[in-house]
């Protein structure tokens, strides 16, 4: 949810987007659920993903610590 929240605060979704996503999200019980989740509200949260850059944190390299 945090990144649902991000995602508003940069105005890449709407207010109503956030809410419709975030119910979504909420009964959903599985991951295949969230799947289904209705296209017009995957391609936003897709697009906002993208512009965010969400993709290219999970193909970066873990850190290593000097500890």
């Amino acid at each position: 949810m945090q990144t649902l929240d991000e995602m508003l605060g940069r105005s890449l979704l709407t207010p109503a987007q956030h809410a419709e996503i975030s119910a979504w999200i909420a009964q959903a019980k599985t991951p295949e659920a969230i799947m289904q989740m209705p296209e017009a509200l995957w391609r936003s949260l897709a697009l906002a993903s993208a512009l965010m850059n969400i993709d290219a944190d999970l193909t970066q390299p873990p850190l290593l610590s000097a500890g």
